[in-house]
């Protein structure tokens, strides 16, 4: 049996959990590309979309997105997603979201409501899975 050894490519968002908690936004070895569950944090450590869970989806994505591109992929290139959600009664706003980016995509996905996230004001964090292939 023959071992493969795959590289490990590490990328980060600079948000301060990554360095306190030891974690990477997002890892890349070979064609996969795990995310970890991004909240909806501004340029400058701020939370976007105070109160609406729409809007905090849709920054979680666009995070999502601007680390797949660091790391050679895009949105295409989803195969799995996973929602977590402070209040559940809110899902078909955070489905929205979700269904503008993904839509034509179909990723597996799951959501699920949590009982609160790192900041009481967060309302929902996404991660995603990627697979992509070499050019």
């Amino acid at each position: 049996m023959q071992n493969i050894t795959l590289d490990r490519e590490r990328y980060s968002s600079g948000a301060p959990w990554e360095s306190m908690v030891g974690y990477s936004r997002a890892v890349r070895t070979g064609p996969f590309i795990a995310v970890t569950g991004c909240a909806a944090v501004g340029p400058e450590g701020e939370l976007v979309g105070e109160g609406d869970a729409y809007a905090q989806a849709v920054r979680c994505i666009e995070i999502i997105a601007e680390v797949l591109e660091k790391a050679g992929a895009g949105l295409p290139d989803v195969v799995r997603t996973r929602i977590f959600v402070t209040d559940i009664d809110r899902w078909e706003e955070v489905g929205r979201a979700h269904r503008e980016a993904f839509g034509a995509i179909m990723p597996a996905t799951t959501m699920v409501e949590v009982s609160r996230l790192i900041d009481p004001h967060m309302l929902v964090e996404i991660e995603a899975d990627a697979v992509v292939t070499e050019d």
